[in-house]
């Protein structure tokens, strides 16, 4: 195989590249040097399409300790001395393949991205996305990534404390995989990716290496799924017990306070882990693949540095550490080996042994080709955005049948077939666990607690990009807020297709736009994520759907709020708008135009001076202890989330509403910016004069008891019966006797 051929088969180089190489080095690469660079110049790796549009996310806070993009997570500080290193990563790809695997590895690889910063993990989410279950072959991906999750999770000791779960159409065959992870350390105690000065070792710790996972990033993760081939050895194998010795054993070397460096080897392996410490550094290394530990026998130069074999780590230390360190390894029964070293020449020169290998400059090897193209509005887009949404014809269904449909459809189902897999409450930290809007978690020796959640929406983004974005982290931040937290920073994992599809490009481009004004205005920067490109198949792209992680804030963990409906009696009030509603264009890309007209058109919008006011008035609220309940109104609308508190709280809701306009569109119209909380009727006037300083309208919706939810005129639905349609209808799709609208 000639070297241009490999470029163009193996890896995700093009013939442009191909040439950009050979220009930079002034000659032929040989057959290694090819693999670092196509790893390297890969999507995955070097972000060519996307960073220099990530370059919007201009993070500024007195919190940052570490800039956005420099390490392989963000960490903010949140006093007391402590500071919290999160990220968020896909594997979409992997998955598409091979479901169980392909998610296990992907949160083992997002735990060792936070233990490459010196952080203990302790929280994981997950935010998922699959086709209609309807489809066998959906099915399968959806319950082997579950199997994945919950299995290496579980395994490895970190609660799994909330994410998502979503279906459409637009993910048959290309499943999202996102995994979220969160870490707690000494502020004064982050380690970095970095190879130190010349003469510092470069030691190799955990499993041993093999064939698995080559290619992974720079053919499996930065191409569609267009050409038919055997993909599944691109997959990494997971081992979860040896992570959970490798997480404790790097820890314990971490406080010593003799590690250099730190860093995972994820994607590309040891290529990416070495070259990337060394850039870092402004040092050059040599690594001598001979001495890797392998478990396949005959592996090249080219497997051991492109390998993707998980549960490893590269540990950078001083010559004089090397003991003390390996005594730590050895006790906990890892092997760890000096495979190499800094030097000062700025070269990667690997050999194997006495024989060369190769020998190419670092700054040119991490230095990939960027791209910055002209995006295109899809063709088609203006129309679905003008649809007149007010010519929709009403239901001939009742309100009560609609309701029950939507709380049975899996979107808005309760998702506890999937979360009651996963351990939530080991470390014993969770004070809210998954089902909520958010999930908190207990500072332990503090009185201070943690809020997290994941949130995004395709189909608003597909509408409409820029706006999409911004409302992802709208309701990432609400979330939070909701729970009585202070959002305080972001993570992102944008999915899209094609970005060499100029209407991809505009995709993605516009709705980095719009989470980039959201996240400046709400003051909560994004400070790390991931970027997930070529989800296609088919000839079909995904919805563009960026996936935002929200960190928040709170200073006394037990001053927070439920989505359960507490008290008879209690007073039920609707933040962030009047109950007038019925206007037809809250409809715009919401979950009941799709379940009940199989339609996905509209503009979304949002107001973000009322998002922010909103959110300021609920925290102020819950922190105030005025609450007693609190509920995000997100997908399905206003119904859907009063149904969803009396479920939780099993007790009945009356109310009223305007009944101006459409009753569907006041009922399910998925209007942002609103959040449903309920009080003692003592605590009324408290909240109305918190909401009047905030400047967040506030209105009545009814009060909290009896046994049925009753809007006057509209509803009048048993809790028991909206309870059998939410809590069974994941399962029943499941089973592959259910609808998913």
């Amino acid at each position: 195989m000639t070297a241009l051929k490999q470029a163009l088969d193996e890896l995700a180089l093009t013939e442009a590249e191909y040439e950009a190489v050979v220009d930079r080095i002034g000659r032929e690469p040989n057959s290694l040097e090819l693999g670092l660079f196509g790893s390297l110049w890969s999507e995955h790796c070097g972000y060519q399409h996307s960073k220099p549009l990530l370059r919007m996310f201009a993070a500024k806070s007195p919190r940052l300790l570490v800039s956005p993009g420099e390490e392989n997570a963000g960490v903010v500080d949140i006093g007391e001395g402590l500071a919290v290193v999160f990220k968020i990563e896909s594997h979409n790809h992997p998955s598409a393949i091979e479901p169980y695997e392909g998610a296990a590895t992907g949160v083992g690889g997002i735990v060792r991205d936070i233990l490459a910063m010196g952080a203990r993990p302790i929280a994981l989410m997950n935010s998922l996305r699959f086709g209609p279950l309807s489809d066998p072959a959906n099915r399968y991906l959806y319950n082997g990534v579950i199997a994945g999750i919950s299995a290496y999770g579980n395994c490895i000791g970190i609660p799994d404390v909330g994410g998502e779960v979503c279906f459409s159409e637009s993910y048959s065959g290309n499943p999202l995989v996102n995994a979220m992870c969160v870490g707690l350390l000494e502020k004064d105690s982050i380690l970095r990716a970095t190879t130190g000065g010349p003469g510092s070792l470069l030691m190799l710790v955990g499993a041993d290496t093999g064939r698995d996972g080559i290619h992974g990033a720079s053919g499996l993760a930065s191409r569609t799924f267009e050409e038919e081939r055997e993909l599944r050895p691109t997959v990494q194998a997971s081992n979860p017990f040896l992570e959970k010795v490798l997480i404790e054993a790097c820890l314990e070397a971490a406080a010593t306070g003799r590690l250099t460096g730190l860093q995972d080897l994820g994607a590309a392996g040891l290529t990416s882990a070495a070259l990337e410490a060394a850039a870092s550094g402004g040092s050059g290394l040599e690594i001598d693949v001979s001495l890797v530990p392998r478990r396949d026998a005959g592996m090249t130069p080219y497997e051991v540095m492109l390998s993707e074999s998980q549960e490893r780590m590269l540990v950078v230390i001083e010559e004089e550490h090397a003991g003390p360190i390996k005594e730590i390894f050895d006790k906990w029964g890892l092997t760890s080996t000096i495979i190499g070293r800094a030097t000062d020449t700025g070269r990667a020169v690997i050999s194997d042994g006495d024989e060369a290998g190769g020998d190419l400059p670092v700054d040119v090897l991490v230095d990939a080709p960027l791209y910055r193209l002209n995006g295109v509005k899809p063709e088609g887009l203006d129309a679905l955005q003008a649809y007149d949404l007010a010519s929709l014809p009403l239901p001939d269904e009742t309100a009560d049948a609609v309701l029950l449909r939507l709380l049975a459809s899996p979107n808005i189902a309760s998702k506890e077939s999937v979360y009651r897999q996963y351990d939530h409450q080991v470390m014993t930290n969770t004070v809210i666990g998954p089902g909520g809007d958010a999930a908190v978690l207990r500072i332990k020796e503090s009185k201070r607690g943690l809020a997290m959640s994941t949130d995004g929406n395709g189909r608003y983004c597909f509408l409409d990009p820029h706006v999409g974005g911004m409302i992802a982290v709208a309701e990432a931040c609400r979330n939070v807020a909701v729970v009585g937290a202070e959002p305080v920073a972001l993570t992102d994992c944008l999915n899209f297709g094609n970005p060499e599809r100029p209407e991809a490009y505009y995709q993605l481009e516009e709705c980095i736009m719009g989470i980039a004004l959201a996240s400046k205005l709400l003051g909560a920067p994004v400070i790390s994520g991931n970027v997930s490109l070529y989800n296609e198949t088919r000839g079909e792209a995904i919805y563009p759907t960026p996936v935002i992680g929200a960190l928040g804030l709170m200073d006394d963990v037990t001053r927070n709020a439920p989505i359960a409906f507490g008290e008879e009696g209690d007073v039920v009030l609707l933040l962030g708008a009047t109950t007038s509603g019925g206007a037809p264009e809250s409809l715009a890309g919401s979950e009941y135009l799709e379940t009940v007209h199989s339609l996905v058109a509209g503009q979304p919008r949002i107001d973000m001076e009322m998002e922010i006011a909103v959110q300021r008035a609920c925290r102020r609220a819950v922190a105030g202890g005025l609450v007693s309940s609190a509920h995000d109104c997100s997908d399905g609308g206003l119904a859907v989330a009063v149904a969803e508190s009396c479920i939780a709280g099993e007790i009945g809701f009356s109310g009223s509403l305007d009944g101006s306009g459409r009753w569907d569109a006041a009922l399910f119209g998925e209007e942002q910016s609103r959040i449903v909380i309920s009080v003692p009727a003592a605590n009324r006037k408290a909240v109305e004069g918190i909401c009047a300083e905030e400047g967040a309208p506030v209105a009545l919706l009814g009060e909290v008891g009896g046994e049925a939810l009753v809007i006057a005129g509209l509803l009048d639905v048993p809790v028991r019966q909206i309870a059998d349609a939410w809590k069974g209808g994941l399962e029943r799709a499941a089973e592959g006797s259910g609808s998913t609208g």
